[in-house]
């Protein structure tokens, strides 16, 4: 979900998230349009349970919608322990609400400034990782489980999801940063039957260097495939084919993409499709259906103002009922 650096617009913004963290709650807003809403990586839950669109992302704040178009808060959700690695005030990047067996999980990236973990090529590294907490109700609060941390230690991860695949299993789909492995790769790892925790070793899903559409250049200024990975999301097409959109960059425009999965399980082997399946300036989406039964995707543009990154989230329809998934026009609730 990130490129190295926090611009200033993002140091400002997880200021205002750290008060939330400290006890001091954001003011709550009524009736905010969609996008005039500044977040980025948003992720929308369509509850049929309390008949409501609940909206999260990074810096793990909540929004809640009757209709997709005015949004109420935002509401802070998660109650992290500070005595654990993520210390009293971690970032939260790239939120998701998942139901799952009567409970809500709240996938997200936790970082904590404080600890380093590792330095590669004069990169100092924080201590980053996905983690889940748990509700009973969408609006939260999210607490922690069982097990202390989910992946380890040692290695920067983000942007993880929930996906159950053939054998029955729940699985945590997560980016390993490149900023270490200096080739962003997207793996899985097997979640306990209550997501309390994880069972076994990550296995490898792809690489960043697979795809054919990200670029960027090395500081001889050759062109080669892009280094990031960010944002997976899994989904069946209409056929039962198991797909994922994930975005990287071409050059500096943020992108997104998608791959198919030869099996039709997580174990692949993905195939890239060769064009990027979003407009440009646009990424880390996830399709949700609405409340009557209509296929959208949640998505941030990225755009640079003066120097400074705005994201702002759209919906764009969508169309599964083929063997690929379609990206249609821009949706207006």
């Amino acid at each position: 979900m990130k490129r190295l650096g926090l611009t200033l617009l993002a140091c400002l913004f997880f200021s205002w998230v750290l008060k939330a963290q400290n006890g001091r709650a954001p003011t709550v807003r009524k009736g905010v349009p969609l996008d005039s809403i500044v977040l980025s990586d948003p992720f929308i839950l369509a509850d049929q349970k309390t008949n409501l669109y609940y909206m999260t992302g990074t810096g793990g704040l909540l929004w809640k919608s009757k209709d997709l178009r005015l949004w109420d808060g935002p509401y802070p959700v998660t109650q992290t322990d500070p005595n654990s690695w993520m210390g009293p005030r971690p970032m939260i990047w790239a939120a998701e609400i998942h139901p799952y067996q009567g409970k809500y999980y709240y996938f997200a990236t936790f970082t904590n400034r404080d600890v380093k973990i590792d330095t590669v090529k004069g990169n100092v590294i924080e201590r980053r990782a996905c983690h889940v907490l748990v509700s009973d109700q969408p609006d939260g609060p999210y607490v922690p489980m069982q097990d202390p941390t989910y992946l380890p230690a040692n290695i920067p991860t983000l942007d993880g999801t929930l996906w159950v695949d053939k054998d029955g299993k729940p699985y945590l789909v997560y980016c390993y940063e490149w900023l270490q492995n200096l080739n962003g790769t997207i793996e899985k790892i097997e979640l306990k039957p209550d997501l309390s925790g994880t069972l076994g070793t990550s296995k490898l899903m792809f690489r960043a260097s697979d795809s054919p559409w990200s670029r960027e250049k090395d500081e001889a200024g050759n062109e080669k495939p892009n280094k990031v990975t960010d944002g997976p999301y899994l989904f069946l097409t209409g056929t039962g084919r198991l797909g994922m959109i994930w975005t990287s960059w071409i050059y500096d425009v943020y992108t997104q993409g998608v791959a198919y999965s030869e099996s039709g399980t997580l174990d692949g082997p993905w195939i890239q499709e060769k064009e990027p399946i979003t407009p440009l300036n646009f990424g880390h989406g996830m399709l949700f259906r609405t409340l009557d039964g209509k296929l959208l995707m949640s998505i941030h543009s990225h755009k640079s103002i003066n120097g400074r990154y705005r994201r702002i989230p759209h919906l764009f329809e969508a169309d599964l009922s083929g063997d690929k998934l379609v990206v249609g026009k821009a949706y207006i609730p």
